[in-house]
């Protein structure tokens, strides 16, 4: 597996020049934590990892952590009792605010005692 150039372009440190090596981003993106993430899990040693990305051991390990819970959260078939209650909630209330929404319209247009005559 060929090695990528770490620079700007992989998302990984930007190397300015300087004779102390490249110098690291303040934060990692997404894809390039995910990268780091997947090579401990094909099973690459974490001290190597953790060298060659200059991330301390702990850190690469919390987000193995968090890619490993996003995952499992991912491949629920059913969600929680309580947040379908609170999804049913929110579409109620997105509901309820367009038929609000309408009924003004209705009524600025003139068009309120036909409206209530056809909810009859």
């Amino acid at each position: 597996m060929e090695k990528k150039e770490r620079g700007a372009a992989s998302g990984g440190p930007e190397e300015l020049g300087t004779s102390e090596g490249p110098e690291l981003p303040e934060r990692w993106s997404i894809q390039r934590k995910a990268e780091l993430v997947v090579r401990l899990l094909r099973g690459e040693p974490l001290d190597a990892v953790s060298r060659e990305s200059q991330i301390p051991g702990h850190e690469l390990e919390s987000w193995k952590r968090a890619f490993l819970e996003a995952g499992a959260r991912g491949l629920k078939t059913r969600a929680d009792p309580d947040e379908r209650e609170l999804t049913l909630a929110a579409k109620i209330g997105e509901l309820m605010m367009r038929l609000e929404l309408a009924e003004h319209l209705i009524e600025k247009k003139g068009f309120a005692d036909e409206w209530k005559k056809s909810r009859r």
